[in-house]
């Protein structure tokens, strides 16, 4: 049986999503996360790449959310080549002990390492990239580069294959066609039991802008039905391959994602395709 294709956003708490997403009155922390759960059942929080939050924020989180829902967790920069690290080992602790609270409920799945542009295909890299699993188990190491050195035509399939062998999970991204080194190609592939897809938006005008303020001026892109129609084949044949699939919107300017994940909600459901998230919850019913 294929997977259902579980949609959610790369944040609950973003500016734009404050300001345009939530209703009046839902205002709060809590409030925000339990109306973002009605909603959909899986987020990525990005947030621990910038700072590592407390254990009892990351309880709060736990707490918040329903059965079965699903945290997919951006890893800390010193992780991922971003930040001096202290040591692989250490820096993972660091992480896991910060995220303890979501991975003792079951709701922490996948680690997101978004490697820096810098981390080219090199061996070392490799065999940094490659301890990764055996840090996280078990949770799932996902992986996004942002070097196209591992992507290019006669390269991409000696990369899955590591991946795959080493218990990595390959992130598929749709992001502008621009001919720079920090653009990966739309490539759609399962190297796992689970598969991720991240949508950045396509605008190459933004993609390297230098002294941005905030990262909605990068990802400022709504995407049309058209554009992700595209994917639908791509996302069934993610489905057919692995036992997960997760369609992650991180388009944050305004409202930008939720819209992007409800249009590609509807071209799943309108291809038959099993899909979860991008939808709202029926009224409550008096008796």
């Amino acid at each position: 049986m294929a997977a259902t294709i579980r949609i959610g956003t790369c944040s609950w708490a973003d500016e734009g999503l404050v300001r345009e997403w939530y209703p009046r009155g839902v205002s709060s922390s809590e409030a925000r996360l339990r109306y973002y759960a009605e909603r959909f059942d899986v987020v990525e929080v990005d947030s621990p790449f910038y700072a590592l939050p407390t254990p009892e924020t990351t309880a709060r989180w736990a707490e918040r959310t329903p059965p079965g829902f699903v945290f997919h967790a951006k890893a800390s920069g010193e992780l991922t080549g971003h930040r001096e690290s202290a040591g692989l080992e250490l820096e993972v602790r660091r992480f896991r002990e910060a995220l303890a609270p979501l991975e003792e409920a079951g709701k922490l799945r996948g680690v997101l390492l978004q490697y820096h542009p810098s981390v080219t295909k090199t061996r070392a890299a490799m065999d940094a990239i490659a301890a990764m699993p055996d840090l996280l188990s078990p949770l799932v190491a996902l992986v996004e580069f942002r070097h196209r050195s591992w992507l290019e035509p006669d390269e991409a399939q000696g990369t899955l294959a590591f991946l795959r062998r080493h218990g990595l999970a390959f992130v598929s991204v749709d992001s502008p066609e621009l001919d720079a080194p920090n653009v990966m190609p739309r490539l759609a592939a399962a190297t796992g039991p689970v598969a991720v897809v991240r949508f950045h938006g396509r605008n190459a005008a933004t993609w390297n802008i230098r002294g941005a303020r905030a990262s909605w001026e990068r990802f400022d892109w709504l995407y049309s039905a058209h554009e992700l129609a595209e994917w639908i084949g791509s996302l069934a044949g993610l489905a057919d391959e692995a036992d997960e699939v997760y369609a992650l919107f991180n388009t944050n300017k305004g409202a930008q994602a939720p819209q992007g994940a409800s249009i590609l909600r509807g071209l799943l459901d309108d291809a038959g395709l099993a899909a979860a998230g991008a939808e709202e919850p029926a009224p409550a019913t008096l008796f």
